[in-house]
């Protein structure tokens, strides 16, 4: 019916549907011959796949042994390379390390390459054999670097001469010579100068420039040898040998500048003026030593064993243990030394020196191997300081118990008050160390205590003044002696920072002291002169006598002649006999001389001039009346002005 319909109608639908319909059928047709073929395919893969697996096997064996004849070769070549670097480092180090140091030393470290790989590697049949050989072969090597590293230390490792020492030191410091002996003489010529010296205000920030010991090019060679023998486990060889050159070498150093090696028994032998001298070059040269040769030493130990600080300690320890042991041996021997006082301000320079250096030295000598070397260096500072305050007691007592007999028959000022007077001034230039001391032995303030021990030693001396006043036989002396010396000690405590410390009240105090021995003196000396100038006992019991023969009673108030004439002989004999023994007597004050002398004449010469005024004219009216009337006021006045002045002459009229 569609055929009929499509035939009829000729409808394109329908033609198009017919024609799709073929298609389909075709491809249908196709799909099957397809899945016929493949299906064959398949079956020949199978087939050829069974075929070809022994061929694949074969071929991964093949592969699987190239592989490994591969690796094998690679093997091979890392070991021949092992031994080409092994022959090529074994020809530099038979040739030794003086051509070309920095190539042996790469070579060693190419053996060391070896002896690591075939360490790791002992399967190869002929290890053992090339390990033996290597190992030799590295102590041989070691061994020609322990020759190379002593013979270019010892070749550059010379002592340092004193003038290069001074060069390096502030200007200040500077001996006027470079001789070490010149130097030492002037060092302690003036201990004054000395002491001033270090209390010098520039020196808190003057530069010290420590010599370069070793030529600075040449510590990088010795570092790398030093790293070498250190590898090799060489250590305590190295630090023998570098501390057998190094340490005579510093020791010589110090002996050229002139440090001696003293004992107790040579310093207790020792004159004091050579003594201190010595000390005074101790002072100098522990600054040298700790500033320059100990600190130019420390710079060359941390760079020759840098990477090694355990090491470097250990060296410098080595090297300066002898150097240090003379220099705080001479040290220890003043400390424990037989105590005197003008041992005092050399121990508190030495105490001052070894607190100066005490950071520095901390500094220095770190690490456990110095630790020996610091506490000697603390335990001198401690021994000096202790010394020091015993020597401080000492004074005190000995300047009360002082029992000398030195005389001073002029009564002037005794050795013992100039000496303990300067000696106090001396304290004040060490007030900060005397401080430190109390600081360590004391409680309570610094400044109180420097002020009570010097009130002390100040009540010692008067104390002890007072003592040997008493040898004068003339209670006149006995005044002027303890008038001069306490004058002295207000004087200079006056003009001394000793004012600011005892205060006013001390000095006012004293100065009516000294008033109070000048009023005593005077009633001493003059007091019997003036009894001879005085009317008493001058007029006789009736009066009318000596009215008649002098024919002047208005005048001479009825005296006796007699008695007047007698009693200007009197008067002559007495203040001659003062003048020549007075005028050998001292005032060595100019102001107090003067004061004293117009003191005398204030009573002296107006009681005189009265006497002569009022009884003159009995004598003068007698026979030979200059016998009597021998003196004018102005003679007398002028006589004064000779009193006091130390003369061993006799009188000028």
């Amino acid at each position: 019916m569609v055929a009929a319909v499509a035939g009829a109608g000729g409808d394109p639908l329908t033609e198009r549907a017919a024609l799709m319909r073929e298609s389909l059928q075709k491809s249908q047709t196709i799909t099957d011959n397809m899945v016929s073929i493949l299906g064959s395919f398949d079956h020949r893969l199978s087939a050829l796949e069974t075929a070809m697996r022994p061929t694949q096997i074969r071929t991964h064996s093949i592969r699987k042994a190239h592989g490994n004849i591969d690796k094998t070769l690679k093997a091979a070549e890392v070991v021949l390379s092992q031994f080409d670097i092994f022959r090529q480092a074994e020809a530099k180090i038979l040739k030794g390390p003086h051509e070309d140091l920095e190539s042996y030393l790469a070579a060693i470290d190419q053996l060391r390459d070896n002896l690591r790989f075939f360490s790791s590697n002992k399967s190869f049949k002929s290890t053992d054999a090339v390990l033996n050989h290597a190992n030799s072969l590295l102590a041989k090597a070691i061994s020609k670097l322990e020759e190379e590293f002593n013979q270019l230390l010892s070749s550059y490792s010379k002592p340092v001469e004193p003038d290069r020492l001074f060069e390096c030191l502030p200007s200040s410091l500077r001996p006027s010579t470079g001789s070490p002996g010149h130097q030492g003489d002037s060092g302690g010529n003036n201990h004054s100068h000395m002491h001033g010296d270090h209390h010098n205000g520039n020196l808190e920030n003057a530069v010290y420039t420590p010599p370069a010991l070793i030529p600075p090019r040449i510590l990088p060679l010795l570092h790398d040898l030093a790293l070498q023998m250190v590898h090799a486990g060489y250590q305590q060889q190295l630090l023998k040998d570098y501390g057998d050159i190094r340490s005579p070498v510093l020791v010589e150093s110090l002996r050229k500048l002139g440090v001696e090696k003293l004992s107790k028994e040579d310093v207790q032998r020792m004159q004091w003026e050579l003594l201190e001298a010595k000390i005074g070059n101790w002072i100098h040269f522990m600054r040298i030593a700790v500033k320059l040769l100990f600190a130019g030493e420390r710079k060359i130990c941390d760079q020759i064993f840098e990477g090694f600080d355990s090491l470097g300690d250990q060296s410098f320890a080595d090297v300066t243990a002898s150097s240090v042991s003379v220099l705080l041996s001479f040290g220890e021997a003043i400390a424990r030394s037989k105590r005197s006082p003008e041992k005092l301000f050399v121990l508190l320079d030495m105490y001052e020196i070894m607190r100066e250096l005490h950071l520095e030295i901390e500094a220095l000598f770190k690490g456990k191997a110095c630790s020996e070397i610091r506490e000697s260096a603390v335990g001198l500072t401690k021994r000096l300081a202790l010394t020091a305050q015993e020597t401080f007691g000492d004074f005190e007592e000995a300047v009360e118990k002082d029992a000398t007999k030195t005389a001073v028959s002029d009564g002037t000022v005794h050795p013992l008050t100039s000496y303990v007077i300067n000696y106090v001034k001396f304290l004040f230039d060490y007030q900060s160390t005397l401080k430190q001391l109390f600081q360590e032995f004391e409680n309570g303030d610094d400044t109180s205590q420097l002020a009570s021990v010097t009130m002390r030693i100040m009540q010692a001396l008067q104390t002890n003044l007072e003592g040997k006043s008493k040898q004068y036989k003339d209670a006149a002396l006995t005044h002027l002696f303890l008038m001069n010396n306490i004058h002295y000690m207000v004087r200079s405590v006056r003009r001394s920072e000793a004012k600011d410390l005892l205060g006013d009240d001390w000095v006012q105090r004293h100065r009516r002291v000294v008033q109070q021995h000048a009023n005593q003196y005077k009633r001493n000396a003059w007091a019997k002169i003036l009894q001879c100038l005085s009317i008493q006992g001058l007029t006789s019991s009736g009066g009318s006598s000596a009215a008649g023969v002098g024919g002047d009673s208005g005048n001479s108030s009825g005296a006796s002649r007699a008695l007047v004439k007698d009693r200007f002989k009197t008067f002559n004999m007495q203040f001659e006999e003062l003048h020549q023994k007075q005028s050998q007597w001292t005032v060595p004050d100019t102001e107090l001389r003067e004061s004293l002398r117009l003191a005398v004449a204030e009573v002296l010469l107006p009681a005189y001039r009265s006497f002569v005024k009022r009884y003159g004219p009995l004598v003068e009216s007698g026979k030979a009346p200059q016998k009597y009337i021998k003196y004018s006021p102005e003679d007398l006045e002028r006589m004064l002005g000779e009193f006091f002045e130390g003369k061993t002459n006799e009188p000028r009229r």
